[in-house]
């Protein structure tokens, strides 16, 4: 029976995907130092999405049972100890929560378009010259990049949206979401999600909800894209 006021965790897909691979491996069927098959291939073999194969990869990247060589493939590592045996919660799937993400911010900023003023159209402004002088500087603009979508959110007046919108975007932090961004993002990337939050700017400084609403969510697909492809 339950604990009460104890929330049952559930496990994310991949965790039980990871665990899978992790089977195999230990199974023998890739040896210590073998290559596993391509990203394609693996997810066929496994009836699993590319981005959900993706996700339980870099969880088992960072437990240290397999190596990711961009350009080279996925090799097994030495296995843990064999008392690994399901993997660890990393953090919310990065593929869910930008969907998340989307269903969210894209009613918010609907909500925001109602309510936009001179001053947080300016703070808007700001955020964006902030993030072109950090990536004109080879330096992340993460938080600026926070401080933006967080400050459409407080346009819209609803301090619970706000702070919703802030724990999606601070699981940004989390162990398997850090260490997607830090392998799959770059001055280049950053310079195209600088463009998409143009384009959101554009359209709440013209008070322009359904243009507001399709920006937002054309750039957390986008966004998602450059992490996973497809």
């Amino acid at each position: 029976m339950p604990v009460p006021g104890k929330a049952l965790e559930t496990r994310r897909p991949y965790q039980h995907i990871a665990d899978q691979i992790r089977t195999l491996i230990h199974s023998g069927n890739f040896p210590t130092g073998s290559r596993l098959p391509p990203e394609r291939d693996l997810a066929l073999q496994l009836g699993i999405s590319r981005p959900s194969l993706r996700e339980a990869l870099i969880a088992l990247e960072i437990e240290g049972s397999v190596e990711i060589r961009m350009g080279s493939g996925i090799y097994v590592c030495t296995p843990p100890e064999r008392g690994v045996q399901v993997t660890v919660a990393l953090g919310e799937s990065p593929v869910e929560l930008m969907e998340a993400r989307a269903v969210l911010e894209g009613a918010v900023v609907v909500i925001a378009c109602a309510r936009v003023d001179a001053d947080g159209l300016a703070r808007l402004a700001d955020n964006l010259e902030a993030m072109r002088r950090e990536i004109e500087q080879g330096r992340s603009p993460l938080e600026f990049d926070r401080r933006f979508h967080l400050s459409i959110a407080e346009m819209s007046g609803n301090s619970v949206l706000v702070r919703i919108i802030n724990t999606l975007f601070d699981e940004r932090h989390s162990p398997i979401s850090s260490k997607l961004s830090g392998r799959f993002e770059s001055p280049r990337t950053w310079a195209i999600a600088l463009k998409e939050h143009e384009a959101i700017y554009r359209a709440l400084e013209n008070r322009d909800p359904l243009a507001a609403q399709t920006a937002i969510r054309t750039h957390l697909k986008s966004s998602s894209k450059r992490w996973f492809g497809g």
